[in-house]
Order: C-alpha cells, then sequence, then structure tokens
C-alpha cells in the first residue's frame, strides 16, 4: 500500500464499485485533490459523480480501491470512525434539500457545530453569518415547511458551509434553485472555500457549474474520460447542448 502525495488532501485510486442490482457504479476511478482547490466531477447523469462523492466521503465504502485523506486511510476505517470524520472534517450538499422539521431555520444550520460540541452562542453566530451571505438572513426563526424550496437549499448550504469542514461534498448544490438563484449561491460557494481554504468536491452535469471550479474530472459510465459529451437542454432554458474537456 502507498502512500498518497503530500500535497493531496484527498486521493482516491482504483475505486470499484457495484451495485446491489449489479449494474456497475465505478470502474476503476483515480484522482487526487489538492488542499484547497475545487475539483468538479462532471458527467451526464448516471455517469457515477454521486457514487464517487460517496466514497470519497466515507459514506459508503468502495468495494475495491483505496481512499487517503491528510494521508490517512479511509478504506480500513470501521463504521464508527468514517462517522465521525464525516462529522468532524467533511460538510456535504445533497440535491434535494433536508431539514430537521421541528428545528427553526438558524438550528438546523447550526446543528452540526453543535453536534461537534461548539456552544449554542457560538454555533448561532457562525450560522447567522451564512445565512445572510445566502439570502436567508430574514428567515432564521420560520420553521422549514415554511420556506419555499430555494431557501430551503440556502439553509442546507449555510449548515455546510458553517463549521469550515476541511472538504465539502456538493452533489449538484444548485438542483432545487432558479436558474437566476444559481449563480449567485455557486458564486457565493467558491468565494467562501477560496477564502476560508476548503477543499470543494463539488457534483454537477451542468458547463456553467464545472467552469467555476479549478480543475474538472468528467466521468462517463463509471470511468474517467478525457471529454464528455453533455445532453443537450431545452430551448427554454437558453442553452445548446456543450461539451465539456479536461
Amino acid at each position: 500500500m502507498v502512500a498518497p502525495p503530500d500535497n493531496d488532501v484527498l486521493w482516491a485510486r482504483a475505486l470499484h464499485f457495484t451495485y446491489k442490482d449489479g449494474s456497475p457504479g465505478l470502474g476503476g476511478v483515480s484522482l487526487g485533490v489538492q488542499e484547497g482547490e475545487i475539483l468538479a466531477v462532471s458527467g451526464p447523469r448516471g455517469s457515477g459523480k454521486t457514487t464517487l462523492l460517496h466514497c470519497l466521503s466515507g459514506l459508503v465504502p468502495a468495494q475495491r480501491g483505496e481512499v487517503w485523506f491528510n494521508s490517512v486511510p479511509v478504506h480500513t476505517m470501521g463504521p464508527m470512525t468514517r462517522e465521525r470524520l464525516r462529522r468532524d472534517r467533511f460538510g456535504w450538499i445533497d440535491p434535494a434539500p433536508v431539514l430537521v422539521p421541528e428545528l427553526n431555520v438558524w438550528e438546523n444550520a447550526a446543528l452540526p457545530l453543535m453536534l461537534r460540541g461548539t456552544s449554542r452562542r457560538r454555533a448561532k453566530t457562525a450560522a447567522l453569518e451564512w445565512l445572510e451571505r445566502l439570502d436567508v438572513g430574514d428567515r432564521t426563526r420560520k420553521r422549514p415547511h415554511e420556506l419555499n424550496q430555494s431557501e430551503r437549499q440556502r439553509v442546507c448550504i449555510a449548515r455546510a458551509l458553517a463549521p469550515a469542514p476541511t472538504v465539502l461534498f456538493a452533489d449538484e448544490p444548485t438542483a432545487p434553485l432558479h436558474r437566476a438563484d444559481r449563480g449567485h449561491v455557486l458564486r457565493t460557494l467558491t468565494t467562501a472555500a477560496r477564502s476560508h481554504g476548503i477543499t470543494v468536491v463539488l457534483a454537477t452535469h451542468e458547463a456553467e457549474t464545472a467552469a467555476l471550479a479549478d480543475r474538472t474530472v468528467s466521468l462517463l459510465d463509471g470511468r474517467r474520460v478525457h471529454t464528455v459529451h453533455l445532453p443537450p437542454v431545452t430551448e427554454s432554458e437558453g442553452r445548446a447542448a456543450c461539451s465539456l474537456s479536461v
């Protein structure tokens, strides 16, 4: 077993994953992510982007291959150790917003910090800062059911950024947002990551989103490729078919 390069905060070698129904998820994907880098994992839907993020974050162990975080082997960790790693060092943004219905907006955003043992006052201060930056600062005492889909996703993004994770995994983070909101939220996310030294692994099938990253890794059918042709979008969205090159 060979340790990864010192400047890679995340490093994966020959990751393989097959779903329970026998369909392939990943077919030998290798990559490295440097500290503070924003890496886009691009490709059409079903190409293995989410599966790769799950394996890199330790949420789902790869069936074969290695994953290293800061030169520590994640692939040899037990379930509880991986859970602590995700709680203490990683952040996660899902494509669909999931919030705790019994908590108000700022409590939802502060929850990861409080789970780490941060005082309620400090956790609230950090949460409010990010809620303001994401334009939902006036909704802090509302419950999730009082928000629209876009507002709920902004709260989820604030929740992921508030603890200042070492690595933020963002799986199609602007999927629930209106087109007019996506650019602003993505710029806030990428600017925050760079200013706070947060490494970001961003899964997307959109060329505009991938363009905000420092580098792009393209997947097709669970394998890295040099060029991925993205499917054409509807004319109403104002984009023609596009392709990504690495």
